[in-house]
């Protein structure tokens, strides 16, 4: 059977089996193409910027402007010297690659804030280590002039408070140009952003410093708000901010029991949501939660850190949004949050990117039928029609 078949395919026109090689490798190529490529345009085209209310002042016409275009990720891991394993991290930096690159050119945010977390080993990473992560990321999530990028500091940029250090906090802010503790101001929104691994209230060097930059930004903003009539010694000197009530974005979420009444499909998965969370380690504590609450008032808080989603209610009004993870590493459903934001209101969507599981179903259902043409062709595997037609055939005989 097996001789007959080599002869048979010997036998053939080079002309034609070349074509039939030919025709082989476009259909593979065809896969990858749009497996590790197009398949996160079809993806990402479908999201859609929320509307939302209030971006102009009354009697005033809103325009889209007047709207700020945010888009927010949190934990995207980037795989480090000592852990991470060559294709590992060839393949997740790919994917989060294309993901961040095609939803810049398709959404065109405004503003993209990175909620910590943003490499896996900075709490350990060497010199020559860090300046080799901090050139990938650049390579990965460049963006262009139009765009602007700001990221916050996390447990694994710089270690858990026990290994935080004022030389890896310096190290983390001069990569990315930015200070923790800081208020950016963007179309009349205050940001808050807050380095929350160093909320642990201990009176550490890096916590108390972290803290008065906060105090200060506190007593700014509450300044801010009152009423241009009020008037009030202590704020007599004070810079002269946008009368927005603020939104907060660190790493760590605020203290909450648990994921228990977390909802969603990329909420925590069933056996994980009752576990209990440390303070501290998981979330702020409830102390550090309450200073946050107490001095920003904030409108929304945006955190990450658990790399699944949740939504919950601080002081019963104030909401707070756990960004999942970026990276297909620690979920095989990746998001990110699409926020239309003005000084008195906001909207938030998120976008889900292509699910891993999906993909590698597309490559097994490809591969099948890639033996299956390679079976046929060569004459191991009769087609279906000529089978159908020979047990016709039998039974008419019959």
């Amino acid at each position: 059977m097996l001789s007959s078949s080599s002869t048979t395919v010997k036998n053939l026109p080079v002309k034609k089996r070349l074509c039939f090689l030919l025709k082989l490798v476009g259909f593979v190529s065809s896969v990858f193409v749009f497996c590790e490529f197009l398949i996160y345009y079809v993806v990402i085209f479908q999201c859609r910027w929320p509307e939302v209310k209030g971006g102009a002042p009354v009697g005033e016409k809103e325009t889209s402007a007047s709207v700020l275009k945010a888009m927010i990720l949190a934990d995207t891991h980037l795989l480090g010297e000592i852990k991470g394993h060559w294709f590992d991290k060839l393949r997740r930096e790919w994917q989060m690659e294309r993901s961040f690159q095609t939803a810049l050119w398709l959404l065109q945010p405004d503003i993209v804030f990175i909620l910590g977390d943003v490499f896996d080993e900075g709490k350990w990473s060497s010199p020559q280590a860090w300046a080799d992560d901090v050139r990938r990321f650049q390579k990965m999530f460049k963006y262009p002039v139009s765009t602007e990028l700001v990221v916050i500091v996390g447990n694994h940029d710089i270690g858990f408070h026990y290994e935080m250090t004022t030389y890896k906090v310096n190290r983390f802010e001069k990569a990315f140009n930015l200070t923790s503790g800081k208020l950016i101001t963007r179309k009349g929104i205050n940001f808050v952003l807050v380095n929350s691994v160093a909320m642990e209230g201990d009176g550490c060097a890096v916590c108390s410093t972290s803290e008065a930059k906060l105090v200060a930004l506190s007593h700014k903003l509450n300044c801010s708000l009152q009423k241009p009539n009020h008037s009030n010694k202590r704020c007599s000197d004070v810079e002269n901010l946008p009368a927005s009530e603020p939104i907060l974005l660190q790493h760590y979420p605020l203290y909450r029991k648990s994921d228990a009444e977390c909802s969603g499909e990329d909420s925590a998965l069933p056996e994980e949501k009752n576990i209990p969370f440390k303070e501290k380690y998981d979330v702020l504590s409830q102390e550090a939660s309450q200073k946050l609450i107490w001095w920003f008032q904030p409108r929304l808080i945006l955190s990450g850190h658990t790399h699944s989603a949740c939504e919950v209610l601080h002081a019963g009004k104030i909401p707070e949004i756990s960004v999942p993870s970026f990276s297909w590493r620690n979920r095989n459903n990746p998001s990110f949050i699409m926020g239309s934001i003005t000084p008195t209101d906001f909207s938030l969507q998120k976008c889900f990117l292509p699910y891993e599981s999906r993909v590698f179903t597309i490559y097994c259902a490809a591969g099948a039928l890639f033996v299956i043409l390679i079976l046929a062709h060569v004459q191991l595997l009769t087609p279906p029609f000529y089978f159908a037609q020979r047990l016709i055939s039998k039974h008419k005989a019959v």
